[in-house]
């Protein structure tokens, strides 16, 4: 029913049954793959609504989803990375491509939800500075962050200060005091959140 081609190999036909509508394809050398076909023969449709997911596995790992296949999309190319350390081996490791056929709206539920990933992961990409892995900044960008926040609220309440007047009491001995409104702090809150929605990457950056 499926078949798949590896860029520079031979289609591969041999398919092994794992579970109920569950299949795998080994993919030896796996270190050296760049692109994968995955494409349905022709010769077995789909039933009316269902459709499958494609999914890979590389050793130690979890299964990682790649995308879908449906009749209305009967093939598809998907761009891999080997995993960290894999090009050191002596021996190429061999990963699994799995095929899983479920009902389509299952499906499509997944498909959104990597597509939220995505766009998240693209977002957490968009504070590291280039050239730099985000694992090897994180701490780095998380001091960062946290310094031109607490500066941005500084620099914002600090320009509403005033000055107490009689009708507010005494404050300490004599010292010099200033006085912020609460909701100073309310609209910095407000403000900060709204450009956070807006533009994730920008806000953290200024």
């Amino acid at each position: 029913m499926f078949g798949c081609i590896v860029a520079g190999r031979l289609v591969q036909t041999n398919l092994q049954q794992v579970d109920v509508n569950k299949y795998v394809f080994e993919l030896p050398e796996a270190q050296t793959i760049n692109h994968i076909v995955v494409f349905l023969l022709g010769t077995n449709p789909f039933e009316p609504g269902y459709a499958a997911t494609v999914h890979l596995l590389w050793p130690n790992k979890s299964w990682q989803l790649l995308g879908m296949l449906s009749n209305d999309k009967p093939s598809a190319i998907f761009r891999l990375k080997a995993t960290p350390g894999s090009e050191n081996n002596m021996v190429g490791p061999t990963a699994e491509l799995g095929i899983s056929i479920e009902p389509i709206q299952a499906i499509e539920q997944q498909m959104q939800q990597q597509q939220i990933q995505q766009q998240q992961m693209q977002q957490q990409n968009a504070l590291v500075p280039a050239g730099q892995q985000p694992s090897s900044v994180s701490l780095q960008s998380a001091k960062q962050i946290a310094e031109r926040t607490l500066q941005s609220l500084y620099d914002y309440a600090t320009s509403f200060a005033t000055k107490p007047d009689a009708s507010m009491g005494m404050f300490g001995s004599g010292a010099p005091v200033q006085v912020l409104p609460v909701k100073v702090f309310e609209d910095w809150y407000t403000s900060f959140l709204r450009k956070l929605q807006r533009d994730p990457a920008t806000s953290m950056q200024n």
